[in-house]
């Protein structure tokens, strides 16, 4: 993804309001369902962190873009924003 999309996304995503939440319980695999359920339905979304540390923030964030094919646009204090095109 080239530097002008992912402006474009943060930009289209500044007034999106957080539609998953992963809390003290980490990635599970309800928190992955569902955010695979949000991409389909927006391509574009929020997810909240309740993560301790940027690092373990990081990782979860990366982690739940691995295991469901999205793209990390932005991760800021609690609040990552992912994006993952539709495939039609």
């Amino acid at each position: 993804m080239h530097a002008k999309e992912k402006r474009a996304l943060r930009a289209r995503a500044h007034q999106l309001k957080a539609v998953v939440t992963i809390g003290a319980g980490g990635l599970t695999k309800a928190v992955v369902a569902e955010t695979n359920l949000a991409l389909d339905h927006h391509e574009l979304v929020k997810i909240r962190l309740a993560a301790e540390d940027r690092q373990r923030k990081n990782q979860v964030a990366t982690e739940l873009c691995n295991q469901t094919g999205a793209e990390l646009v932005q991760l800021i204090g609690h609040v990552a924003v992912l994006y993952r095109r539709h495939v039609d």
